[in-house]
């Protein structure tokens, strides 16, 4: 897609995501016909950004953006990377947000569940049933330790993501239970 003289003006002559000034086109933000100014590094990675994780830190930057497509745009990127402590802090108009949610890509993801089966959601506190060793920090994640306020593994409903001893750790649903 080519670059019409308002969105180059608009984007400075930058991408919009990063910043980059090299191999710069048009990307259309659907459904709405929108575009954005990206670099030719932002666009072999759009599809699949987990590809390339830390060109992606970029989004720091461009969330704050006042343009409501790179703002879609970084919110669907922070989404599709499990960025949650960006998506907090991120604030989106209503309009804006349900343009961002509805170009998602709906997955059917089977529910992450405890070991009594229970369904377990984004900030629930859950106990640890078994002392888990956990490898590269050093210590045992001992039975009966609460983890509050859990995060959910983007694409693996077999694991969560909580803080033990202040470190932020991945541990199997298995060993959980729902308080």
């Amino acid at each position: 897609m080519s670059i019409d003289k308002a969105l180059m003006d608009r984007s400075g002559g930058k991408c919009e995501l990063c910043g980059s000034e090299d191999g710069l086109s048009a990307y259309e933000v659907a459904p709405k016909d929108e575009a954005i100014v990206i670099c030719s590094t932002c666009a072999a990675s759009i599809e699949e950004p987990t590809s390339n994780e830390k060109h992606w830190n970029c989004l720091h930057d461009s969330m704050w953006s006042t343009e409501p497509a790179v703002q879609v745009m970084a919110f669907r990127l922070l989404t599709q990377l499990g960025a949650q402590d960006q998506l907090d802090m991120l604030y989106l108009e209503d309009d804006v947000k349900s343009w961002a949610e509805e170009g998602l890509a709906e997955e059917k993801q089977e529910p992450t569940r405890d070991a009594n089966g229970t369904i377990l959601e984004e900030g629930d506190s859950v106990s640890i049933i078994k002392d888990l060793v956990v490898k590269g920090a050093g210590f045992t994640a001992k039975q009966g330790t609460t983890v509050k306020n859990i995060r959910m593994v983007p694409g693996d409903p077999t694991h969560i993501q909580g803080r033990v001893n202040g470190t932020m750790i991945f541990i199997i649903s298995a060993f959980l239970k729902k308080l």
